[in-house]
């Protein structure tokens, strides 16, 4: 059973009309800032794929996901979505997107294989899934920072203005964004695992992107787990580190710990996509439609990422359970604990 953090005393800054209000104001907000700083413009986003089709992501590559039959399409099945992480690089190219030119779009997933219903995590997934067409020149360490500052920007932009309107919600982000590799946080604290290290940088900087998510480190492990078709995580960069990818984590102190509120990367090319196809034994993969059309050539190079919906709002209004800001299932031990403790799940 994961452990659900219960601080004693929490009182939700607002009620849940005040809190309703506030989730659409930084929803229009900060996804109209997103647009302009990133030159994004709003498309339209499945809820399901074809079963087979190649384009849903795999996360790890063992999730299992929700299906249903069409009746009207020969029982034919589909899946709910993971995430649109290679459906939007495919969209770049059918709508005739440019270098520069990019597209956000709302992202609703369902994923019932989540192991760990605690404070952030949830069966239902909410997050704005961006995606924007780049130059060779631009699959570089350099451009990836250049992008994380733009959005980290936007970030910093809707803290003030939260704290315009409700002025009790005092800021508390940094200036700037830290920059770390996964292999530096490993030699740093090589005794502990993954997260841990995320909760020291975090408390460390308040605010950093960790590069290198999906890659063999030193040791042997990996940081996190990536599916190899959309981050470029195997590409040498600087140092001898590898990975054109990572996560924005900020410091909640609310929780006591590192808050995962974006991850996005410079995606494969043809080259990372056979060698990381290769690394994880998925080269079977190659023969699926929206594969064979990156390795044609059909498909422009992209930068991309998902950002949080629910978290965003979570951090920003300070909420201490992802489930005071967005509607789902949850145990019913969930429940009662939640309840006990004064926290109103939507």
């Amino acid at each position: 059973m994961p452990d659900l953090i219960l601080t004693k005393g929490y009182q939700p800054t607002l009620n849940l009309r005040e809190t309703e209000r506030a989730i659409k104001f930084i929803k229009d907000f900060f996804q109209d800032r997103l647009a302009t700083a990133l030159n994004l413009q709003r498309v339209s986003a499945p809820l399901f794929l074809r079963k087979g089709c190649g384009i849903n992501d795999d996360l790890n590559g063992v999730e299992t996901k929700a299906t249903f039959r069409i009746k009207d399409d020969g029982l034919s099945e589909a899946e709910c979505l993971f995430s649109l992480a290679k459906w939007k690089r495919m969209v770049l190219a059918d709508y005739g997107f440019g270098p520069g030119e990019g597209l956000y779009t709302d992202m609703n997933a369902i994923r019932p294989d989540e192991e760990c219903l605690d404070n952030l995590h949830s069966v239902y997934v909410d997050q704005w899934d961006w995606e924007r067409v780049i130059d060779e020149r631009d699959r570089s360490l350099t451009f990836l920072k250049g992008i994380v500052r733009s959005i980290y920007a936007v970030f910093r932009m809707m803290e003030r203005a939260v704290h315009d309107r409700y002025p009790q919600i005092v800021p508390m982000l940094p200036e700037e964004i830290a920059f770390v590799h996964a292999e530096e946080l490993l030699q740093r604290w090589p005794d502990v695992g993954p997260r841990e290290r995320e909760n020291r940088i975090a408390k460390e900087r308040g605010a950093v992107f960790v590069i290198g998510i999906g890659g063999e480190l030193p040791d042997g492990t990996i940081h996190d787990g990536r599916a190899p078709d959309y981050d470029d995580w195997i590409t040498p960069t600087v140092n001898g580190c590898k990975g054109l990818n990572g996560d924005i984590l900020l410091w909640y102190p609310l929780l006591n710990r590192a808050f995962e509120i974006s991850s996005m990367g410079i995606r494969v090319n043809a080259d990372s996509l056979q060698q990381q196809l290769r690394v994880r034994g998925a080269l079977a993969r190659c023969e699926l439609t929206w594969h064979k059309r990156l390795l044609a050539g059909e498909l422009p190079l992209s930068i991309g990422g998902g950002i949080g919906q629910s978290r965003l709002c979570m951090f920003f209004l300070r909420k201490l359970h992802i489930g005071e800001v967005h509607a789902s299932v949850w145990p019913q031990w969930v429940i009662d604990r939640c309840r006990e403790a004064g926290i109103t799940l939507l």
